[in-house]
């Protein structure tokens, strides 16, 4: 039976329900010891070993088996897996027989003697135990661990109780993201929140997902990034802020891409993009070492080095290189429409020589960049928040950080003008009554901010879930985000 058959059919049984009494389970249960704790400290006790130490603990039943008077079970807590010895010449035989008739599934709690047996198995040699849930659903054929990745994701709650690495992303998530916030909070950035609903949907190109609010009876946006107001808290004068965030775009889910999805974005006054480049090296490297131990890790079979400094690499020489010609952005659109056709790539009305070499960049450039690069200086075109280049004005001063194909951070020296802004702003606004419904509308909030000056700044963006996948070894996002976004059960 395949994991979707087993958990989309797997019938309330008659026997389950007859053992379901929820009256009798209690409302907590004090325990004393997890499983790894119980490992640790009694891991040398030799084989037929009794400590006389004694221990409370409890989890769900993953294993029995029954040998006429001894019947072992094997629980699971959050830190891992501990055996249960019920000795029935040491129980009461109501009691014996009712472990006895516990389900897969079942969670209990248990006291007795840590003891070992005599093959050397650390167990809890059982005084008493109680029901703590009845499991009415029994557990999927392959208790062992679901294989399937939709079925994993749709149904988070089997996945984390029969798959440990399940449950090992989960956590090792959880300390990637501390360390994040640490290695910020020790750079003297505070974090902070801005909304999640908007008038207008800014601060990146993508589509947002609309709304509508009904008291103030307007349409509304749910934000695509947490860009532009972090900047207007620069403009008054929180010189280092940061925030950890959920971010909505009405775009396509794949391997490396969720509709909702966490970003963690910063910004530095007096700083320009430079200098978060020196952050960014400083931090991946931290965290990769916090989590993994080292800063050499393995994704996908590939060893990746994440000790600094990084390679960098020009954006269009990249893409120069990859189409064999020397490519300016001020050279006649014909050549570009050229290669775009000859690589495959439909223009859509209202590109420049910008969007068309993304376009390349992306086909052509990005899957093959292996190692940690910084692909440096993109066409301002598809930049509409970055600052000009210092030494050449078709191009912005802009970092993304490519790791094993793929975008992990992508930072600038911001855009402090508020004049060439709203040009920026209204060269996207025509581009968006052109039919490029990921361009920019203009802010005039944030214009406005702007007028009352932000300093020069750095900014970044990192892809939480990305990183969570290289330094967890997760090939799809669906594995590290707990609940995914997914295509809705069909009714039955």
């Amino acid at each position: 039976m395949s994991d979707a058959g087993d958990l989309a059919s797997s019938p309330l049984t008659a026997g389950r329900l007859e053992k379901h009494h929820p009256e009798a389970v209690p409302y907590r249960f004090e325990r004393s010891d997890v499983a790894a704790d119980l490992h640790s400290r009694f891991g040398d006790l030799e084989p037929g070993g009794e400590s006389g130490d004694r221990a409370s603990v409890a989890g769900r039943v993953m294993l029995m088996r029954s040998f006429g008077k001894l019947v072992f079970a094997t629980i699971q807590d959050v830190s891992g897996r501990i055996q249960l010895l019920a000795d029935q010449a040491r129980m009461e035989a109501s009691e014996f027989d009712g472990f006895r008739d516990l389900d897969l599934g079942d969670w209990i709690g248990a006291e007795g003697e840590i003891v070992t047996t005599k093959k050397g198995e650390l167990s809890v040699r059982l005084g008493s135990f109680v029901l703590l849930a009845k499991a009415l659903r029994p557990p999927p054929e392959k208790w062992h661990g679901l294989s399937d990745v939709e079925e994993r994701s749709r149904h988070r709650y089997v996945d984390l109780a029969v798959n440990p690495e399940a449950r090992k992303v989960a956590i090792d998530r959880t300390r990637i993201v501390a360390e994040m916030r640490r290695q910020f909070a020790i750079r003297g950035f505070i974090e902070v929140e801005t909304p999640v609903l908007l008038i207008e949907a800014t601060g990146a190109l993508a589509r947002p997902f609309a709304t509508h609010h009904s008291a103030l009876d307007v349409d509304m946006y749910l934000h695509i990034a947490l860009e532009l107001h972090l900047k207007r808290l620069v403009v008054g004068g929180l010189e280092r802020v940061f925030e950890v965030g959920r971010i909505f775009r009405n775009e396509g889910i794949d391997a490396t891409h969720n509709p909702e999805f966490t970003m963690l974005e910063a910004y530095q006054a007096l700083a320009d993009y430079r200098d978060i480049l020196q952050l960014v090296e400083e931090v991946f490297s931290a965290v990769a070492t916090e989590v993994t131990g080292s800063t050499t890790i393995t994704y996908k079979g590939e060893s990746i080095d994440l000790t600094p400094p990084y390679r960098q690499a020009s954006y269009m020489d990249l893409v120069s290189e990859a189409v064999g010609q020397d490519l300016g952005l001020a050279l006649p659109s014909t050549t570009f429409e050229a290669l775009a056709a000859a690589n495959g790539i439909e223009v859509k009305p209202g590109w420049g020589n910008g969007r068309i070499a993304e376009a390349l960049y992306d086909e052509l450039v990005e899957p093959g960049l292996r190692q940690p690069t910084f692909v440096m200086d993109h066409p301002r075109e598809i930049s509409p928040l970055a600052r000009r280049h210092r030494s050449d004005p078709d191009l912005v001063e802009r970092f993304e950080l490519v790791i094993a194909g793929s975008e992990y951070a992508n930072a600038f020296s911001e855009l402090t003008d508020p004049v060439e802004q709203r040009e920026r702003f209204e060269d996207q606004a025509a581009a968006r009554a052109m039919g490029d419904d990921e361009a920019h509308p203009v802010d005039e909030d944030y214009l406005r901010a702007l007028e009352y000056g932000l300093p020069p700044t750095g900014g970044l963006g990192i892809g939480i879930d990305r990183l969570v996948m290289l330094l967890t070894d997760s090939h799809h996002i669906r594995e590290v985000i707990l609940f995914p976004t997914m295509r809705p059960e069909p009714r039955t």
